[in-house]
């Protein structure tokens, strides 16, 4: 190996591997738009918590106080404004209630003691507090504690001896103030969640996609494999006896091999049909070719059916010739395809199933596990069986039924209608429920 060559040689060998889905963290137009929106979110609310804070010092100046009483009023507006920045951060909302109450009694007793000193002119920042309690508490809570809170704005204008116009537009201020508050404060929440859950939502397209193409492969190439393995056995003893005969096994197999290297490039590109029809004709040869007495009994108006089911159902074909030779010492099987009415039926029937052996399960992650995903994607379902055969081995059954023409896996409004006399299907131990 290079590697081992280089390191004998006092080097060393790295290998740089990118990863195919690091893109989802790497800094690039989605994120910087997201940051943007945030920080434009975050800029707005901060914006129009300093404007508010900048009235209130600017109506505290007309009064002409002090320099103490002007340091007092600006001390207590900036722990208002701090206070407020911590209540309308959206990691507050999964805080202690502990934690909640303390930091509101906080910011109640810097809403309500400067109006001592300051009268009305105050009065703005009961609207912050109104905003909080909004933010914070339940809406049963939250909503009557911001009610009383404007309604106690009415009191210092009473005191004051102010007009009947002065209080009213006093606890109109202070339900306006907190109505701001609360709404730019969730709408920067709320443009933090979405931004994260667009997020959440691309990861989760890139892992349905990786399941995709997994499935896709294991459904295909495990049945491509094992014809070609079978083939190859077929024509090793061919050879000798029947130089013709192996000849045109050899041109099947390299048909399964371009069939399959077909299959693994529509599978990348996201985009696979497949025809019921070519398969139980494919599947016959398969199954003959491995010492299997296989029968097929198809309806002509299984040529008719639409794009997804047939596609589905080959797909099921496919998957249940390729467990009958890999899990069975079949010597007959079984296949019909019939359809009745708007549904289309699948059956697989052989024998050669070993005493012990467990029945895999419909809910299984892989196999068939696959195959009732897809099924239900189109509305329709899977059963399996174990039925008591003779000679030390049981007989399975697998059905597999859909409507006869289904939108697509995305557009599945539920799970087909059954036959007369259909199975159960089969519950996580693999045993008829």
């Amino acid at each position: 190996m290079v590697s081992n060559q280089i390191r004998t040689r006092g080097g060393s060998y790295e290998v740089d591997r990118p990863d195919p889905w690091s893109f989802l963290s790497r800094s690039g137009p989605s994120q910087d738009h997201r940051s943007a929106a945030t920080r434009t979110a975050r800029g707005i609310l901060v914006a129009a918590l300093f404007c508010y804070l900048a009235i209130t010092f600017l109506n505290i100046l007309t009064q002409r106080l002090a320099a103490s009483g002007l340091a007092l009023a600006l001390t207590c507006l900036v722990l208002v404004f701090l206070l407020q920045l911590v209540h309308s951060s959206p990691a507050m909302a999964g805080a202690r209630m502990r934690t909640k109450v303390l930091t509101l009694a906080g910011q109640g007793a810097l809403s309500y003691l400067p109006l001592m000193w300051f009268g009305v002119s105050w009065g703005a920042m009961a609207g912050f507090f109104a905003g909080s309690v909004l933010l914070l508490l339940p809406a049963r809570w939250g909503w009557t504690l911001y009610g009383l809170t404007t309604l106690s704005l009415l009191v210092p204008g009473i005191l004051d001896d102010r007009s009947v116009v002065d209080i009213v537009y006093m606890g109109q201020t202070t339900a306006l103030t907190g109505l701001v508050v609360y709404g730019l404060s969730r709408l920067t929440s709320l443009v933090e969640q979405l931004h994260r859950a667009r997020a959440d939502l691309a990861r989760l397209a890139v892992s349905n996609e990786q399941l995709r193409f997994a499935r896709d492969l294991h459904d295909l190439l495990g049945y491509s494999l094992s014809a070609i393995t079978l083939k190859n056995e077929l024509i090793h003893r061919l050879i000798p006896a029947n130089p013709m005969r192996a000849r045109e096994e050899v041109d099947e197999v390299l048909g399964i091999s371009r069939q399959a290297l077909a299959d693994v490039r529509r599978v990348a590109s996201g985009y696979r049909e497949m025809a019921l029809g070519s398969e139980l004709t494919s599947a016959e040869s398969v199954l003959a070719a491995a010492d299997v007495e296989v029968s097929v009994e198809c309806d002509d108006a299984v040529e008719h059916l639409g794009t997804a089911t047939s596609t589905v159902l080959a797909t099921v074909l496919r998957e249940g010739v390729t467990n009958l030779l890999r899990h069975s010492k079949a010597s007959y099987c079984h296949i019909s395809a019939r359809v009745e009415g708007d549904l289309v039926r699948l059956r697989i029937v052989n024998d050669g199933l070993v005493q012990g052996h467990q029945v895999p399960s419909p809910h299984s992650g892989t196999g068939l596990g696959n195959l009732q995903q897809r099924l239900e994607g189109i509305g329709g379902r899977l059963t399996v069986r174990r039925l008591a055969g003779e000679g030390g081995s049981d007989v399975f059954r697998l059905t597999a039924q859909a409507p006869v023409r289904a939108a697509g896996p995305h557009d599945a409004g539920g799970r087909a209608g059954g036959f007369a006399g259909e199975e159960e299907p089969f519950g996580p131990s693999g045993i008829a429920v």
